[in-house]
Formats: structure tokens, sequence, C-alpha cells
């Protein structure tokens, strides 16, 4: 991919109460705190050294998030990488014939620019690209 590792999304019911495991067994602190009403999701992230952890909290059953906890549970929910110019990147991995569930990219949390490759294309796990602002 070309890209350092970003963060790692866990899907959770309560964000809060994961971040506060986190925070007393690991000593990581909540570091930035927001909402992504497009994406139906409470965010928590966590820094942890050169990376975050990043803990989604679904605002609705209906959500992208939601639909994932009732699937599957809490619990790893993407690997997130961050790419330099993340258009370019999406049209070179269209162009390889990779599997896209997002061919722009749209603004998630903090502002910077997403798009999800499938899992199909990773073994089944879903791949965030960011490209930092």
């Amino acid at each position: 991919m070309g890209g350092r590792l970003d963060h790692v999304n866990i899907a959770a019911e309560d964000a809060a109460t994961l971040a506060a495991i986190f925070g007393d067994v690991l000593g990581l602190e909540v570091v930035e705190d927001c909402v992504v009403e497009e994406q139906g999701v409470k965010v928590l992230k966590l820094g942890a050294g050169d990376t975050v952890v990043e803990i989604t909290e679904p605002l609705g059953p209906d959500t992208p998030v939601g639909k994932f906890l009732a699937r599957r549970g809490p619990g790893i929910h993407h690997l997130a990488f961050e790419v330099p110019d993340l258009a370019a990147k999406l049209a070179e991995l269209k162009a390889k014939g990779v599997r896209l569930i997002n061919e722009e990219p749209r603004i998630g949390a903090g502002g910077h620019k997403i798009a999800f490759v499938h899992p199909a294309a990773f073994g089944g796990i879903l791949v965030e690209l960011t490209e930092k602002h």
C-alpha cells in the first residue's frame, strides 16, 4: 500500500467504557472525541505512540457500525493506512482491479480524506485509506 499504519478501529457499543479500560490497563489517553454524522458514529481516538486506537460507537442500529455490531459483535472493525495522495491511490487500485467501497475520497473523523477498500481485497479485513490535510 505504501502507507503507514494510521489507526486500528474497534467497534463498540459503548466507546467511553472501552476507552476507560484502555486507559486503566495501558495508560492510553483520549486525544480526540468527535461525532461523524455522515457515518453515524461517535469516535474516541486514543494515543498509542505513532498510531491511534480508534473506538467507534454507532449512533443507531441502522448505521454501518450498528449493523457490524449486530452481525459480528464488538471487536476490530478496520485497519487504516495513511497515504500521501488518496485520489491517486484509489485510481491505482481501481486500475489493478481491486474492489473498492469508495471510488472517491470522502471526509472522515478529524476532517481527513478517507476511502474504504472492500474486505474481499484483503482476505476479509476492511481497510481504510486516509490522507491527512
